[in-house]
């Protein structure tokens, strides 16, 4: 399974005051909450695992402003800090998605920051809300609906969304039908919030962060809800924090993701020597996919034990904004563009299991749909599709295009966070240039939403996840500096 697999409301009487504050009813209901009974640790279920890591359970409230409400439960994980003498506190490891888990991270990508950081926090990791093996949700949707080329929704090859519009309704009934209370609490501030009880059942006055693509936007709304818990937050690889999209901006992200990225791709699949090589020049594989996406369209070739079980244009598209995360994925797309020309199919990639699928799903559903309203018009939908698909080939307008959160059920419970300035100075944001899936576009927006609160390291690199990942030795440098002694750029800086 993979990391990846493993691995978005307030009352009248105080609507002014806490908007002026940054923070919600709801918020300030937890306030008065009883705080959380300790963790127990004890022995981490599954193989592979750090021997040191530990898990527990963590109750916290399934609706905050509810003081009756049931609870459900968080998985937790630690790895103790490596030299006591020199802990500070404890780090979170906030994962991506919605629908990533770092349950296992401590003992995972935990392992790869330098000893000086390791010796400075317990490594926390946890599944969120929603999440197994956290109290789980699942949707029940039909098995072509988890296609991935599916859960995006890339349009009809003439750029019809009609088909997009029956597969929302389809399967936001389902997740209507299955999904249960839990899935109308999915929520990014109630995964902050969740956090914040974390901190608490940790013993923690404060908690330092790592919060990576969609956890850096867990990581801002924590940072506006509790700023005055936070102690070193870095968030890396980052989403446009735009209150009044939220997640319609970060699918919007793609188009700009893609052209920064691409020519990158590009070079590679046109150097001289690579067995993977798809042109003699870069300048030739651009179109070379495009016409190659267009044929698809036209004549898909069956793909045997696929989901859909054929190449079509959406999934070749599809396989490239998957490859595009990283340059180490290249040759998968590489390789699947190779084989078209031909008529053929590589092996069939494989996947985790249904169920794994399923829960993913349905949480990524409940938060993206839950944090903000969605415009439910299919013109909406047809005009901006329209408008990407004419500046933006690559992505065939499906940046633009309606998930099923344009038909979700339930309204939103409360508005989405506002990032400010307001707090103590203390947070380290790291981007690289060149990311398919938090372009340095939308990252500039957060920063600019923070405002004095942060200061921004740009890594001359491409892909996905900048520190320890995909980035340089200058940004990995800059950000274990930070997390080790607190010491942070003056300003914004570029790593060349």
């Amino acid at each position: 399974m993979t990391q990846r697999t493993r691995t978005l409301r307030n009352a009248a009487l105080v609507g002014v005051s806490t908007a002026l504050l940054g923070i919600t009813a709801t918020s300030a209901a937890q306030a008065t909450a009883s705080p959380p009974e300790p963790l127990a640790w004890s022995t981490c279920e599954g193989t592979g695992l750090d021997p040191r890591q530990q898990c527990a359970t963590l109750q916290v409230p399934m609706d905050y402003a509810d003081p009756d409400s049931p609870r459900i439960d968080i998985a937790v994980s630690r790895i103790p800090s490596e030299n006591p003498g020199a802990r500070r506190g404890a780090l979170m490891l906030i994962p991506g998605g919605p629908g990533g888990s770092s349950l296992n991270d401590p003992s995972g990508k935990g392992q790869k920051l330098p000893q000086s950081v390791r010796d400075a926090y317990d490594l926390i990791g946890f599944a969120p809300r929603g999440l197994a093996p956290s109290t789980a949700v699942d949707c029940g949707l039909e098995h072509g609906d988890l296609a991935t080329s599916k859960l995006r929704p890339w349009p009809a090859p003439d750029g019809s969304v009609d088909g997009n519009l029956d597969t929302a309704r389809r399967m936001a009934d389902a997740c209507a039908r299955n999904g249960g209370e839990l899935i109308r609490h999915l929520s990014t501030a109630n995964e902050a919030r969740d956090i914040d009880r974390l901190r608490a059942a940790l013993g923690e006055q404060k908690i330092s962060a790592w919060g990576v693509s969609y956890g850096t936007y867990v990581g801002a709304v924590y940072s506006q809800l509790f700023p005055h818990r936070t102690d070193r937050v870095v968030l890396d690889s980052n989403d446009d924090p735009d209150p009044t999209r939220v997640a319609r901006s970060w699918l919007a992200g793609h188009e700009q993701g893609v052209e920064d990225t691409f020519p990158h791709f590009a070079a590679w699949a046109s150097q001289p020597g690579n067995p993977d090589r798809v042109a003699l020049r870069a300048a030739d594989v651009r179109p070379l996919f495009l016409r190659l996406a267009a044929r698809l369209d036209r004549e898909p070739i069956p793909w045997p034990g696929a989901n859909p079980e054929e190449l079509n244009g959406n999934v070749l598209r599809q396989t490239m904004l998957d490859s595009l995360y990283s340059p180490s994925r290249y040759p998968t797309l590489a390789k699947l563009m190779r084989a078209a020309q031909q008529g053929t199919v590589p092996p069939a990639p494989g996947a985790p299991p249904e169920a794994v699928l399923q829960n993913v799903a349905a949480v990524g559903a409940g938060v993206l749909c839950n944090d903000v309203a969605w415009p439910a018009s299919a013109a909406v939908y047809q005009k901006d599709v329209a408008e990407s698909r004419a500046k933006y080939p690559l992505t065939a307008g499906m940046p633009r295009n309606a998930m099923l959160c344009a038909a979700w059920p339930y309204p939103p419970r409360e508005a989405p966070v506002r990032i400010t300035g307001r707090g103590p100075s203390n947070v380290l944001l790291v981007q690289n240039e060149r990311d398919v899936a938090t372009p340095l576009s939308g990252a500039l927006k957060l920063r600019e939403a923070f405002g004095p609160r942060a200061v921004m390291v740009t890594v001359n690199s491409t892909g996905h996840d900048a520190y320890l990942a995909n980035g340089n030795a200058c940004g990995d440098d800059t950000v274990s500096r930070f997390l080790a002694t607190g010491q942070r750029p003056a300003a914004d800086t570029y790593c060349a």
